[in-house]
């Protein structure tokens, strides 16, 4: 059963899902579904994005690409930020760099190396983007760190001091976009040469791109994230009660897999087809936009909705993105990678995962 194939079952579940949610079908049922069902427009929503890239061409596309490349995550965290629910938002955030960095990249250089003994992708690219990586936990750890060892500070210095960091990600991201996609495009020459390969392999069918569909298609699929997320997020805090998961575990483990799930399925099928520099393209780049780019735009939107979501995380998110983060530049950093690697960064996101199952029990016994 190819990919195409089991998207277009999942898409069954957005019916199911609306029908549960005014029929009173009960939470679970709706939250099981609606997740289910993000998973399809996620993919749609990137398929969409890169039939537009082709079209517009390599420098607009990979900017088109890097904007939509989190564009569920986003819409989903928005929409329980706007309901309030500011820790499963920021559990979201941390889940997704967590989830990207190891389950991602894990499962595509476990299942890469078992086919080949051993896969290269450029080191110095990994390494820039493990310094963008390091900026942003340190972004992100700050505000905690100045909680922590203040006295009386209110919750309206946190939140000022989250916004001015915010801003400054998102400068740094533009940086980045700027430095990989036009000043120094060619230390990232081979996802270049894909995109351009690709270009060159549709020369023939270009007419058949049909670049107002493509966009009709991207803004519909949208449209159904949206209502999909609004179902999610309705029925989150019932059904997770419900099934024995708390908000933490919910926010880090759950709802990133629901939104990465196409990603998942890209970067695997791209190591299995020996072309691990876009794959690991895919895992770190998109974690360094959920943390330079979503993170902040959340902090800012917050601000403006008059939901204010501040940078200050729990303590154990950090250490799980600190420890994310310390053991992919570790095993990214020489270009190399083999089956073993792979098992060591599953083997970590499993132990994560545990943490995060057992947190309250260990929350509660303190």
């Amino acid at each position: 059963m190819n990919k195409n194939t089991i998207f277009v079952i999942l898409l069954l579940f957005i019916p199911v899902s609306i029908a549960g949610h005014f029929l009173d079908w009960g939470a679970t049922l709706v939250f099981i579904t609606a997740g289910l069902a993000i998973v399809p427009l996620a993919g749609y929503m990137g398929e969409a994005t890169e039939e537009i890239a082709v079209v517009v061409g390599p420098n607009l596309g990979g900017l088109l690409n890097a904007t939509f490349g989190n564009a569920t995550e986003l819409i989903l965290a928005f929409i329980a930020l706007k309901a309030g629910l500011v820790e499963v938002v920021k559990a979201t955030i941390t889940g997704s760099i967590v989830s990207n960095l190891l389950l991602v990249m894990g499962f595509a250089m476990l299942l890469g190396g078992l086919k080949y003994k051993e896969q290269d992708f450029l080191p110095k690219a990994a390494r820039l983007n493990a310094s963008s990586m390091n900026l942003a936990v340190i972004a992100i750890l700050l505000p905690t760190a100045v909680e922590y060892t203040s006295t009386g500070i209110g919750e309206t210095t946190l939140e000022n001091l989250s916004v001015a960091v915010a801003v400054v990600l998102i400068l740094v991201y533009g940086l980045t976009l700027l430095f990989s996609m036009k000043t120094h495009s060619y230390l990232y020459d081979v996802g270049v040469a894909e995109m351009e390969e690709k270009a060159e392999s549709d020369t023939d069918t270009e007419e058949k791109v049909n670049l107002p569909f493509w966009i009709g298609v991207l803004l519909i699929v949208t449209l159904a994230v949206a209502v999909e997320s609004e179902l999610l997020v309705s029925s989150l805090e019932e059904a997770t009660s419900q099934l024995g998961l708390t908000a933490l575990f919910t926010g880090v483990i759950l709802l990133p897999i629901i939104g990465n799930a196409a990603e998942h399925a890209t970067a695997v099928t791209v190591a299995m087809k020996n072309k691990m520099d876009l794959s690991v393209s895919v895992a770190v780049g998109s974690s360094m936009q959920i943390a330079l780019f979503v993170a902040p735009v959340l902090v800012i939107a917050g601000w403006v909705i008059g939901q204010p979501m501040d940078l200050n995380f729990n303590p154990f998110e950090l250490v799980a993105v600190a420890v994310a983060v310390l053991i992919a530049n570790s095993i990214s950093s020489d270009g190399n990678s083999n089956w073993l690697e792979g098992s060591l960064l599953l083997a970590t996101y499993a132990v994560l995962g545990l943490a995060f199952y057992f947190h309250p029990l260990v929350e509660g016994l303190g």
